[in-house]
């Protein structure tokens, strides 16, 4: 998204959801936090339009700008809210410090590929990634945290995998778009989960944008050097357009942060999707991106996969509720 995540997180990403404070807990607080998702969702449904509109800009020049302009909105955020405090508490933890730095390195990969991939026809594919991501994110909490699955989640990772091999097949091509953003935005919400509580919304996106500052004023230079950048060339509208990429970047973020705190992670799980599905429609009916026969395959038995991650999710929750228990956390709900 970047979902963006976070990332959650994408940033998609905030280890926030499950601790949050009683008084956040209440019928009106939980349906607020429902409105703070999705806006969320819709917003970083939205945000390939919104690249598209940036044109003659590329990716390179596109990124780059994302970055730095994130930092600034991020900075003048710390000003209004007075929580520059919080922000030097972090940096003097060498062990947050080198996570965030993990972070930046990874939404940069999801940012770049999303880019490039959203700039040059592939928007569906992209939506085909964050489709997978739930898959992935349950993969990895079986590889990296030795999770135990339930039976149902098995079956979902095999009927994606038989996806991602009929789109190999069908296209003859490997699916790096998808599977790139997949996992990207993945480990991006592992490692959010690894920081918790311990960095907040704003902090974790200036550090991220700061470490990754020294490279986008490389791509400046080199695109500036190559192709020419376009900041201030294409026009005022051009130009104002380019310089919202900070807040574009930041609001569907804290809009996540504030619904993840207080909304249930069943219903997180379920918002999420709104992204993909806005992405796969504009990319079809609105870009005109092809659907053979075998894409359409490979998006049905990825979506089938994700109904029966879904439904298990909602069950799983209700008996915890009924306090019978579960073992297994890598839920649809918990992609967040």
């Amino acid at each position: 998204m970047t979902q963006e995540s976070p990332s959650t997180t994408p940033v998609s990403p905030s280890g926030a959801a499950g601790g949050a404070a009683s008084g956040l807990d209440s019928p009106r607080q939980r349906t607020l936090g429902g409105v703070y998702a999705f806006m969320a969702y819709l917003l970083w449904g939205f945000l390939p339009l919104y690249f598209l509109l940036l044109a003659p800009t590329g990716p390179w020049e596109v990124v780059a700008w994302r970055i730095i302009l994130s930092l600034a909105f991020c900075a003048f955020l710390l000003t209004v809210t007075r929580t520059w405090p919080k922000l030097v508490a972090i940096l003097r933890n060498r062990r947050l410090v080198g996570w965030t730095m993990v972070a930046g390195a990874l939404i940069y990969v999801n940012w770049q590929v999303f880019l490039i991939a959203t700039l040059t026809g592939h928007v569906v594919e992209t939506s085909l990634g964050y489709f997978i991501n739930p898959i992935v994110t349950v993969l990895l909490g079986v590889l990296v945290l030795h999770e135990r699955l339930r039976v149902a989640q098995w079956i979902a990772l095999g009927i994606a995998t038989a996806a991602v091999l009929v789109i190999i097949l069908g296209y003859r091509s490997f699916p790096w778009i998808a599977l790139s953003l997949a996992f990207s935005f993945g480990f991006y919400g592992l490692v959010k989960k690894r920081i918790g509580p311990s960095v907040d919304a704003i902090s974790g996106l200036t550090l991220e944008s700061l470490w990754l500052t020294p490279l986008a004023i490389v791509q400046l230079v080199v695109v500036g050097a190559t192709v020419g950048l376009t900041m201030g060339q294409e026009g005022a509208g051009h130009t104002a357009l380019l310089l919202f990429a900070g807040v574009a970047t930041a609001i569907p973020l804290l809009l996540f942060a504030a619904g993840a705190r207080r909304a249930p992670l069943t219903l997180i799980g379920i918002l999420q999707f709104v992204a993909p599905i806005l992405q796969f429609v504009f990319g079809v009916w609105l870009l005109g991106e092809p659907m053979t026969l075998e894409r359409w395959i490979g998006f049905g038995l990825v979506w089938v996969a994700l109904t029966l991650l879904t439904v298990d999710s909602l069950v799983a929750a209700r008996r915890a509720r009924q306090g019978q228990g579960v073992e297994s956390v890598s839920d649809v709900a918990e992609l967040t």
